[in-house]
């Protein structure tokens, strides 16, 4: 639980109750501009609310992680360092050690990479159109106050 309290995640939990408090001010603000006789503010005063509890997600959720991938004290005493093992065939989301797996270790969300055929470029030499078009652009930009119409060819 020492983790938490390091200096940057201090700053986390005070900016995760600084926006929050801050969001449903505004939340409670629109509402009271919504009483008083404006529609649109309805719509606003649902909105941050909902923004408070993003980032109320995103905190809780950045929380599990650090909990989650921190070593233990038997381990750092051990002088073992946890490694992340990536899928080897297609990134199964089995839980480590299951059957087909190949490895005992953690399981990550890493996945293959993926790969992209790419087709040959031509060179354009044989397209008249692409000529013809790569000209006017090149006279477009020596002429930057001509008007399309003024091109000579």
């Amino acid at each position: 639980m020492k983790r938490l309290w390091t200096p940057a995640w201090i700053a986390r939990h005070v900016a995760m109750v600084v926006l929050v408090t801050s969001f449903l001010g505004l939340g409670w603000w629109q509402v009271s501009r919504a009483t008083a006789g404006n529609a649109i503010s309805w719509g606003y005063a649902v909105e941050w609310p909902i923004f408070a509890g993003f980032v109320v997600f995103v905190w809780w959720r950045e929380v599990r992680h650090a909990l989650r991938d921190a070593p233990t004290a038997a381990s750092r005493e051990a002088g073992v360092t946890p490694v992340e093992v990536p899928s080897a065939i297609g990134g199964s989301d089995a839980p480590a050690g299951a059957a087909g797996t190949g490895t005992g270790g953690p399981r990550t969300g890493f996945r293959r990479p993926v790969r992209v055929a790419r087709a040959a470029v031509s060179n354009g030499a044989d397209d008249a159109d692409l000529v013809a078009y790569n000209r006017y652009l090149s006279w477009l930009n020596a002429n930057p106050g001509a008007k399309p119409g003024d091109y000579p060819g």
